[in-house]
Parts: structure tokens; sequence; C-alpha cells
């Protein structure tokens, strides 16, 4: 019955995914929903984006493992992301009137800086997605008792998200994330009410996790200690920041306030709930401990923790409501990030390749056929990752970003806010933080005082500021071809529908 409930829900959700898709008329609209977005909807975008499977089962692992310490880097690290972006980036790049990321680093540093950005950009997100893909194989799995294997499970989820995504893009994302954040946030805080009851309310929660040290978060006064800390918490702090999905989301809002405070309150609001999910695997402890125990001592794979005392120890409607708040989790987390790197790699490496200017149902098309292609090497990525590297989610998803830390956020930061970033300055960080990230990766013992990809952020800083003060060797990017708000500018005042001050038609 559990599993029929969920095959519904599955299918309710890509019909009104596909409904979405009657709003897309152009590339903008796929990209950015057409910057159309209330102030409702951005907060819900962001927020069911990154509240994903990392979110409901990676943390809450990682939790049991290591308390608070084992996630420093989410959802401490991405929470502040999101607050950093709506403060410090949302407003300067509304602006622009971009459409994706990698065209900020076009107008700044030119052709070559797109390129390799938008290269890192989209490679980051094989492990994010990878997390995704894997955790819903691992739900049909078990709510299926193992008839649908978790390989099977794998190719139907993206299947079907692929659906929606496909013919919807943004707009389809926008509209299933607000009705997936309301069955997250009810069904999760229902969930939580009636764990509640059984352990005898949350501060026997609270008060057991102090006791057996799970509230330590602050590392020891130690130099490695403190270095480490640190570059666990820039790793998704800063290393998200230049990312296509978080960037969609504020070009997709109505007007520059909405944009930055959409992300704010989303990223709040992703923080807050986070501690749900912990909140009840860390009760499975003590309802059922014989269970955990097992899973943990016998190489188990411990984020199954949560999803076992549902099934074992909740009645049927707390079953579906988990389930279909953990399906809603990924399926918008995915969705969100099969769009991003799909439609940057189609706009700013596919798009300047061709010899002959596309139109925009050209471009739309190709933009829907990279993520048809993007989601089936991401599905076989994620089945790689579970045969072979045998990682979590929640490493799948922090070891994403390092890629883009180390190449994309010190061009970004200093393109925004240094008036002496140039194109120079922006190689030498790429070069000096990719070559010594790498260099450290291969070369330097794992026990080294200095994680690799924090050692790439400080020579990708030094890169820069060196770069940029010495004598420029490199000429001034030449004029780009039209971008896409140029085009499409042109394009509406020849056939007289002309933008709005919002950028809206």
């Amino acid at each position: 019955m559990l599993l029929g409930f969920v095959i519904a829900y599955w299918i309710i959700s890509v019909l009104i995914g596909l409904y979405a898709a009657t709003r897309v008329h152009n590339t903008k609209d796929f990209a950015i929903a057409g910057r159309h977005l209330p102030f409702y909807m951005v907060v819900a975008t962001v927020f069911a984006t990154w509240f994903g499977s990392e979110a409901v089962l990676g943390i809450p692992a990682s939790f049991l493992q290591d308390g608070l310490s084992g996630i420093v880097a989410d959802p401490f690290g991405s929470s502040i992301c999101l607050i950093l972006v709506g403060l410090l980036f949302a407003a300067p790049l509304y602006r622009m009137n971009l459409l994706t990321i990698g065209d900020f680093y076009k107008k700044k540093y030119g052709r070559s800086i797109e390129v390799l950005t938008t290269i890192a950009i989209v490679i980051s997100y094989l492990g994010w997605v990878s997390a995704q893909i894997t955790a819903l194989g691992l739900v049909f799995n078990v709510v299926s008792g193992g008839e649908i294997s978790q390989l099977a499970g794998m190719w139907i989820g993206a299947s079907t998200i692929l659906i929606y995504t496909y013919f919807g893009g943004m707009w389809a994302v926008a509209i299933t994330d607000l009705l997936q954040m309301a069955i997250i946030i009810i069904g999760m805080l229902l969930i939580g009410n009636e764990v509640s009851e059984q352990v005898g309310g949350v501060s026997t929660v609270v008060q057991h996790a102090a006791a057996a040290g799970k509230f330590e978060f602050f590392p020891e006064l130690d130099f490695k200690a403190i270095i480490t800390f640190v570059a666990t918490l820039v790793t998704m702090m800063l290393g998200s920041i230049p990312q296509q999905d978080v960037f969609q989301r504020v070009q997709s809002a109505r007007t520059i306030k909405i944009a930055v405070w959409g992300s704010v309150l989303g990223g709040v609001l992703y923080f807050l709930f986070t501690f749900v999910p912990i909140f009840l695997a860390y009760s499975a402890t003590m309802i059922d401990p014989a269970m955990v125990e097992k899973t943990l001592s016998e190489g188990g794979d411990s984020q199954l923790i949560l999803p076992n005392l549902v099934l074992q120890h909740a009645p049927l409607w707390i079953q579906i409501l988990f389930f279909g708040a953990l399906l809603s989790a990924i399926k918008s987390c995915a969705s969100a990030t099969l769009l991003a790197p799909s439609v940057t790699f189609s706009e700013n490496i596919l798009r300047p390749m061709l010899k002959h200017r596309l139109t925009d149902r050209q471009q739309l098309n190709m933009m829907r056929v990279v993520t048809l292609v993007f989601t089936v090497l991401v599905t076989l990525y994620a089945m790689y990752s579970m045969y072979y590297s045998h990682a979590t989610i929640y490493t799948m998803v922090e070891n994403a970003y390092q890629v883009t830390l180390v190449m994309a956020f010190v061009p970004l930061a200093a393109g925004v806010y240094w008036k002496r970033a140039n194109t120079q300055g922006a190689l030498t960080a790429i070069a000096c933080g990719v070559s010594v990230w790498l260099g450290c990766s291969i070369f330097v013992p794992d026990d080294y005082f200095i994680p690799p990809h924090f050692a790439g952020l400080i020579a990708s800083i030094i890169g820069m500021i060196v770069g940029a003060l010495l004598p420029n060797k490199i000429a001034k990017p030449l004029p780009q071809e039209p971008d896409h708000a140029t085009l499409h500018h042109h394009a509406a005042s020849v056939t007289g529908h002309v933008p709005t001050r919002h950028g809206t038609e």
C-alpha cells in the first residue's frame, strides 16, 4: 500500500511539472522563469533546491556518527552561503540582467575565463546530482521492500524527473518546488511530533544527545584542528556561491528586493528545518537502539537508519508523509541541479562554438537536449559511485564544491567587489588554485595540516591579487557576440513587446 501511495504522488507531481511547461515560450522562461517569480516562490525554490537527500538522509547519518562537528559543511556552511548570496551577490548580479553565471565571467573577463569557470561549475554538479539520483534509488528500493532494485530505482527516478524538467525548465522547477516545500514542512513537523511523543519530548532527545557529546561543534585549540574546521566550513559556504542553481533563483525573482531577501529567508529556513531529520534520526537511537547499533557496527548504510525507523515504528500515515516529504526533497533538488548545469553548458560553451547564430527556439531545444544528455551522464556517474567509490550522500555533496571553490569563487568575488580585478588576475587565480589543489591532493600526505582544497583557495586569492597588480600582459577582452539579454531585447523591440522594468515581457 505504501508503494502505491508513493507511485500516485510521483505521477501527480510529474503532471504538475508538465503543466508548468505551458509557461515556457523561450530560453528566458526555460532558464530563469522569465524573471516572473514572486517572493514566496523564490523562497520555496531556494529552500527546496537545497533541502535534498543530504538534508534528510546524509546530514542525520553524519550527525549520528560525529555529532555537530561532522556536519560543519552542511547545513552550517551551506546556510551561510545562501545568506551571503542574498546579502552580497544577489543585487549586483541581478542588475546585470544575465542568463547564466557564466555570462558574468564573460562580461568581466572574456571568453577564456567564461569557458574555464563554466567547465568547473558543470563538473561540480556531477557529485551533487548523483547524490540525489542515488537517494532516489535507495527510496524506491526501501518502499518496495526490495522488489525494485536500487539501480532500477535510480533510472526510474532520473527518467521521470527528466520528463518535466526537459519540457518545463525553471517554471516546472519553481511550481513543483512550491508544492514540495509545503509537503516537506508539513510532513516533517507532523512526523517530528509523532516521534517526540514516543521518546518523551524534544528536551529528552536534546539532553540525551548532549550527554553523548553530540553537540561539540568547535574544534580544539590546535592549529591543525582549526584549519581543518575552517576548510570544511568554507567548502560549501564559498564553493557553493558561484553555482548556476543559486544564480537562477536570484535571476528568476521579479525584483531585486525579492532576489535578496528570498535567498536570505530560504537559507534561514533551510538551516532550521535540517534539524528536524537530525532529531528524527537521533530519536531512533532511543526508540530502537538495537537496529541502530546493528546498522552502524556491521558496515551497514547509516543513511537507512531514519527510513528503517519510520517503516518499523510508525503507522502507515506517517510512512506516507515521511516518504512523500523525502521524495519531495529529492525531486526538487534533483530537478534544479539537472537544469542548472545544462543551461550554463548550453549558453556558455555550446552556443558560442556554433558558427551560425541560433534562433531562440533553437537555443531552447539545445538546452533541452543537453538536459537529457546530462541526466544520462550523472545517472551513470551515480552508478559508478554506488559500486566503486562507496561515497555517502553527504560526502558526494560536500566534495562537489571543491572544484568551484578553487576555480570560480575568487574571480566572482573579486569581479564584483574589486575594481582592479582583470583577466590576467582571473587566469592567475585559476591556475594557482587548481595547480595547488591538485598538487596537494596527489603529492601531500592526507594528514597534512592544510587540506588541499583550502590550500587551493589561498593560492587562488594570492593569484588574483598578484596577477591583477602586476603589469597587465593580457589584452582586454574583445567585444563578445551579443549576449542573450541583448538579443532578447532586440527581438522584443522588433516585435513591439518591449521588456518591462522587471525584465519581463
